[in-house]
C-alpha cells in the first residue's frame, strides 16, 4: 500500500527522533527555565531529577548524540512519570488521567533506544 515510503524509512525515523527530542526538551525547559510558562509548580524532586533529563536528554536525542542510552533513560523516566503522577485507581486509562503523553514518550523513546541515532545525527557523522 505505501511501498513507495520504504525508500524514506531512515529519513522518517530521523524526523521522529529530532521532533521527539525537540518536544521533550521543552518539558525540561518549562520546569527549569520557566519557558514556556508552566501552569503548575512542579515538586522539587521533579526539578532535580526529571527536568535535567528532559532538557539535556531531549537536546541530545534531537542532535543524535549518545542517543540509545539517553533514550533508554528517558523511556524509564516516562514510565515512572506515568505510574507516579498519572495512574490512579479512579482513572487508570491514560486518556482519562492525562498520562497519554508520558505513555507515548515512553514507547517512542524505547523504540529510539533500540534503533539508535540513525542519519542526520552527530553519532551517525562519527562513523
Amino acid at each position: 500500500m505505501v511501498s513507495f515510503m520504504k525508500a524514506y524509512q531512515e529519513q522518517t525515523y530521523a524526523l521522529l527522533r529530532i521532533t521527539t527530542g525537540f518536544m521533550f526538551l521543552f518539558h525540561g525547559s518549562q520546569k527549569l527555565l520557566g519557558f514556556p510558562p508552566a501552569s503548575f509548580d512542579p515538586p522539587s524532586h521533579i526539578l532535580y531529577v526529571a527536568a535535567p533529563i528532559e532538557l539535556i536528554g531531549g537536546a541530545l536525542i534531537m542532535v543524535g548524540l549518545f542517543t540509545a542510552p539517553i533514550a533508554f533513560l528517558a523511556s524509564g523516566l516516562m514510565a515512572a512519570a506515568y505510574w507516579m503522577a498519572h495512574f490512579s485507581a479512579e482513572s487508570y486509562l491514560p486518556i482519562m488521567n492525562r498520562g497519554d503523553a508520558a505513555v507515548m514518550y515512553c514507547f517512542i523513546f524505547l523504540y529510539i533506544s533500540t534503533k539508535g541515532s540513525g542519519i542526520w545525527s552527530v553519532d551517525g557523522g562519527k562513523s
